[in-house]
């Protein structure tokens, strides 16, 4: 992994985030405005918004760190051994019986507490 730190953020990663939140804002209010068109229409706008505001996004110093991140996560995942389906199968079923036996035993001592206490109380 990269360790390396930004300190500063350059004038043209605040103007493109700058654009950002306005094709975000622009978004919004298109969808406001445009209200009685056809919902197609406005869901595609918002997707072509979206879809330009992410690759703006993405193009600034934090979005190149974060493309980098998921990049190197999705590397660690695929080194991740997943179970067979047997060891998953195996591991719900002991899971299952150590809750069900946990709950006999919380139902047990329920019982009996409240057995006593209705003793107690007379």
């Amino acid at each position: 992994m990269s360790s390396k730190a930004e300190a500063t953020s350059s004038p043209l990663n605040v103007l493109k985030w700058c654009l950002v939140v306005a094709l975000i804002a622009a978004g919004v209010v298109g969808n406001q405005y445009y209200a009685d068109q056809s919902m197609l229409y406005r869901v595609l706008g918002l997707v072509a918004l979206g879809a330009v505001a992410i690759a703006v996004a993405l193009s600034t110093s934090q979005g190149v760190a974060f493309s980098t991140l998921v990049k190197e996560a999705r590397i660690e995942i695929r080194k991740v051994v997943w179970p067979t389906r047997p060891e998953t199968l195996q591991t719900t079923f002991i899971v299952l019986a150590v809750v069900l036996v946990a709950a006999l035993i919380l139902w047990g001592l329920d019982s009996i507490l409240g057995w006593l206490a209705s003793l107690i109380i007379g």
